[in-house]
């Protein structure tokens, strides 16, 4: 294997060597040549298509060596992140405006409750205002009474007339004369409204009062009526499971009883069964009961004696004898057989450490040799690389050298 490596770099080394020779001889060929050439006026077309072919090159080489352009495929994972992640923003938004609108509602309840609140407020207010405009600041007590209730006169005022003024005279003689009766009067009509409104309210709250104990025994009948009607129905159950309780008592009485009988008579049979064994031939074991089949010309069965005879008893003892000398021959017999197997086991395995040993000289005789044999490859190998390295490759290559190549993008 070393060597054909080695054959292998020299071929190729002097390969590389006779192209670079042919490449030099070529050039100083087609130097020569442009030396002697005539130059003669060039076609426009020529170098339009040239132009071309520059330009096309040039938009291939930006399009192939564009790393955004020249890379194929997609970033699965950075894709199903984007993936996830929207999924998880839009999820989160879902859930924000779900929030929002939870909260939304809870703002509308609360407005709501407020708003309630704020216009009961405002109606018990009025109600208050109302009562104590009604109470405190009736028309009728004002000074303009006898202008906004069409009454005559105006009321009578405690200051003295010999201190007012004639234009501050608010009282005449002759009117107003009944003014107290009419104070009076209203003061018991009044009296009148209040008592018919007290006499209303105590009536309406009799009647509700009334309409409440109403509703209330209405209540008690239906819940005594219902409690009646389920005493009734717990009365029925109780009645059906006493009924049914004594009647699974009763089935189940009946079924002991049958249980019991049918023990006893099992009880009976197995007795009757016992004393029949006892007493058949088959426990006596009689030699009688089969001589007499015997004779009767009728096979004894096992079933109804197990006895035998004294000659059949010694001709099984010589069987039984006659097969245990058999069975120890045989013994004997595969004895010498393993020895004789255990004796060429031990034999071939002999052989086999013997041929091993033999196998490991040879294998470790062969490993020095191609060490050896390597080792002289690896001398002559450093000294080829010595004369590439020191002899052969001296003009080293330049960068320039490096990069006339790749510059085009076929």
């Amino acid at each position: 294997m070393d060597t054909e490596g080695h054959k292998h770099s020299r071929v190729t080394a002097s390969d590389c060597f006779v192209i670079l020779l042919k490449k030099i001889s070529s050039y100083g060929t087609l130097k020569k040549e442009r030396m002697y050439k005539v130059d003669f006026p060039v076609d426009q077309s020529i170098e339009t298509a040239v132009e071309r072919r520059q330009a096309v090159e040039a938009a291939r080489k930006a399009r192939i060596f564009n790393t955004r352009l020249r890379v194929m495929g997609l970033d699965l994972d950075a894709l199903n992140k984007q993936t996830q992640e929207k999924k998880h923003r839009e999820e989160m938004e879902r859930e924000r405006d779900k929030a929002f609108d939870r909260l939304r509602l809870k703002h509308d309840e609360v407005l709501l409750q407020r708003d309630i609140e704020e216009r009961n407020v405002r109606e018990a207010l009025h109600t208050g205002l109302t009562q104590y405009w009604n109470i405190q600041q009736r028309v009728e007590d004002s000074r303009d009474a006898d202008l906004k209730c069409g009454l005559r006169g105006a009321f009578r005022i405690t200051v003295p007339e010999a201190e007012l003024g004639p234009s501050s005279m608010q009282i005449f003689q002759g009117e107003d004369i009944e003014c107290a009766q009419r104070k009076r009067e209203q003061m018991k009509q009044t009296e009148r409204d209040l008592l018919a409104q007290k006499v209303q309210q105590e009536r309406r709250w009799s009647e509700d009062k009334h309409r409440e104990m109403l509703a209330e025994k209405e209540l008690l009948q239906q819940d005594l009526s219902w409690r009646q009607r389920h005493n009734a129905e717990e009365e029925g159950r109780k009645a059906a499971r006493v009924a049914l309780d004594h009647y699974n008592q009763a089935q189940a009485t009946e079924q002991a009883e049958r249980l019991k009988e049918a023990h006893r008579s099992e009880e009976r049979e197995n007795l009757a069964e016992k004393w029949h064994t006892l007493t058949s031939a088959m426990m006596t074991e009689g030699w009688d009961a089969a001589v007499n089949q015997l004779q009767e010309r009728k096979p004894a069965g096992t079933d109804s004696w197990k006895g035998m005879s004294p000659e059949q008893l010694s001709a099984i003892y010589r069987e039984r004898e006659a097969q245990c000398i058999e069975r120890q021959r045989w013994r004997d017999i595969e004895k010498n057989r393993d020895a004789v197997w255990n004796s060429q086991l031990l034999k071939a395995s002999g052989e086999a450490r013997e041929e091993e040993r033999r196998t490991s000289k040879l294998r470790r005789a062969k490993r020095i040799q191609a060490d050896q044999f390597n080792m002289q490859l690896s001398k002559e190998q450093q000294a080829h690389q010595h004369y590439l390295d020191k002899e052969l490759y001296t003009n080293k290559p330049t960068q320039e050298y490096f990069r006339q190549f790749n510059t085009t993008s076929r």
